[in-house]
């Protein structure tokens, strides 16, 4: 039996909430200023201060000389990963913005890491009923649009190997049925596209496409989320359409450097 779907919590503690999110801005992007993490959080300086020197109390983040906070030994990066995660969501977002501008959808950039899908870079759109954030939020990949187009990247035994019985032993039921997982990922490939309904929300749905490098490796996948009851199928191509112009545009600049 899969997971039950990640929905927020009935009594969310908004201090915890900012806290968590700040940590994960720190591990996927090196570096934060106190002013970035207030205007990021849509919280006052002295707050954003506050959580900081929390997290540096209990490791999870350091200040350098230059006041600048990083990820600490709790949440720390191998370099390299973090300034490609980095590099990666810096070229994404003023896409996700145009993207938000188009659509008046919120616009996400997620990454794959094994069965995991982590969203990198999360741009809410203004209208009343939205999908908020999802900055810093990691999920089943195969509950999520970016997370599926991701695992149809990968040859047959590299499937296999992501969702090897062994590597479940402790949490068999969070172990998808491989044969229904392959039928959904011939989907992708075949459309090069990827439409999820209820999966890691219900009342959510999210189409998404894949980010390539320049060797045509997907890197990451670009999708807009809305309420179900918005979702309108016909309108479907016009998305897709809108969507790989944006995943074309963080191509372009990720090649130009």
């Amino acid at each position: 039996m899969d997971k039950p779907l990640k929905n927020p919590p009935p009594y969310a503690i908004s201090s915890v909430d900012h806290a968590l999110r700040a940590a994960a801005m720190l591990q996927l992007e090196g570096g934060l200023t106190v002013s970035q993490v207030a205007e990021r959080l849509g919280v006052a300086r002295s707050t954003a201060h506050r959580l900081l020197a929390m997290l540096v109390y209990r490791d999870f983040a350091v200040q350098d000389e230059q006041r600048v906070y990083r990820a600490g030994p709790v949440l720390e990066l191998a370099a390299h990963s973090q300034s490609q995660v980095s590099r990666l969501r810096a070229v994404a977002l003023p896409h996700l913005h145009r993207l938000v501008g188009l659509l008046e959808e919120t616009a996400n950039l997620t990454i794959r890491t094994g069965d995991t899908a982590r969203f990198i870079a999360s741009v809410e759109c203004a209208q009343a009923l939205r999908v908020g954030s999802r900055e810093g939020m990691v999920f089943p990949a195969h509950r999520t649009t970016a997370g599926l187009l991701l695992l149809a990247e990968l040859a047959e035994d590299e499937l296999r190997e992501v969702y090897a019985v062994e590597r479940y032993h402790d949490r068999p039921g969070e172990r998808p049925d491989l044969t229904a997982l392959a039928t959904d990922l011939e989907r992708a490939r075949r459309g090069g596209f990827m439409v999820n309904q209820d999966r890691s929300e219900r009342g959510l749905v999210a189409v998404g496409i894949p980010v390539r490098g320049t060797d045509g490796v997907a890197l990451a996948g670009v999708s807009v989320s809305m309420p179900g009851v918005r979702y309108d199928p016909g309108r479907l191509q016009s998305l897709v359409a809108t969507l790989n112009a944006a995943a074309r545009g963080i191509e372009a600049d990720l090649a130009a450097g």
